[in-house]
């Protein structure tokens, strides 16, 4: 199995702004980034496919990935953004796969972690939407804090038809080393079985300039241990990640995470487990 990185990002600031980027803390990543500028990085570490993941709630970002992507060997899934609210949504889905690189539309994602209310998840209309996605061979990102884990837990085990992803592990408090109520409902979401963990995003959440492996590492370990190698998926999370990260100190933390498993199961973490969640053609 090849090596892919499940979750990173592409932007072009001449073309939109990224809302996000919100303050001085953005500056260091606050430029254009494109696959020629992650390739050598992939390179570096024998990574021959990628997924990118949207990064604004854009229906033209979710085109323009897509068109990178059929323009890239590298890049062999795009988790886009569609408003789950819509209810013209089956039409979104079937304009973005007819769409340049529709083939490569594998997911879709918005950021729950923004809403107001920590329970949106719930809503009758993005209900149907993820049922929607469903039938669509699609899977869906979920982007949440510990606010919001409890209302995905609940959709996680009521939709049991719906391949979910879980991003960045649900983001821990890993810069003041606090691990409840996080650990305990990362396990409860960990026992329904249409949901997988991506190893990804824990060294944005550690104290970007004084984070050290061994504090990250626990966190890490605790999402292999509930979740098992082969429903957990690496991802740089680049350029997120040189926040607080280069992307070879991002690769060598989940390398050291995973040390201690079978090489097939380091096999799942780094690549089996994105192409089946995401049925990537690899």
């Amino acid at each position: 199995m090849p090596r892919i990185d499940a979750h990173h990002h592409l932007w072009d600031l001449a073309r939109r702004e990224q809302p996000w980027m919100d303050g001085p803390w953005a500056d260091p990543i606050r430029r254009t980034y494109t696959v020629e500028d992650l390739e050598p990085h992939l390179d570096a570490h024998g990574v021959a496919a990628t997924v990118v993941v949207q990064s604004s709630s854009s229906h033209q970002e979710t085109l323009e990935l897509l068109a990178t992507a059929a323009a890239s060997e590298r890049v062999a899934g795009v988790v886009g953004w569609a408003d789950l609210t819509d209810p013209a949504l089956p039409e979104v889905v079937a304009a973005l796969r007819a769409a340049s690189g529709g083939d490569r539309l594998v997911g879709l994602r918005h950021q729950v972690q923004d809403e107001p209310d920590p329970r949106w998840l719930d809503r009758p209309d993005v209900r149907r939407a993820l049922t929607h996605l469903a039938g669509a061979d699609l899977a869906y990102d979920l982007l949440v804090t510990p606010r919001e884990l409890p209302a995905a837990i609940d959709a996680v085990r009521e939709l049991p038809a719906v391949r979910f992803v879980l991003d960045h592990a649900a983001k821990p408090p890993v810069a003041d080393g606090a691990r409840a109520p996080w650990d305990r409902e990362l396990a409860a979401l960990a026992e329904l079985p249409n949901v997988v963990c991506k190893l990804s995003g824990l060294v944005t959440e550690a104290a970007w300039d004084a984070w050290r492996p061994e504090q990250v590492l626990p966190y890490a370990r605790h999402v292999l241990d509930t979740f098992g190698p082969d429903r957990v998926l690496f991802g740089s999370d680049w350029p997120v990640c040189t926040l607080a990260a280069t992307y070879d100190q991002v690769v060598a933390l989940a390398e050291a995470a995973t040390l201690h498993l079978a090489e097939p199961e380091r096999a799942a973490v780094f690549g089996g487990t994105a192409a089946r969640a995401y049925g990537l053609k690899v």
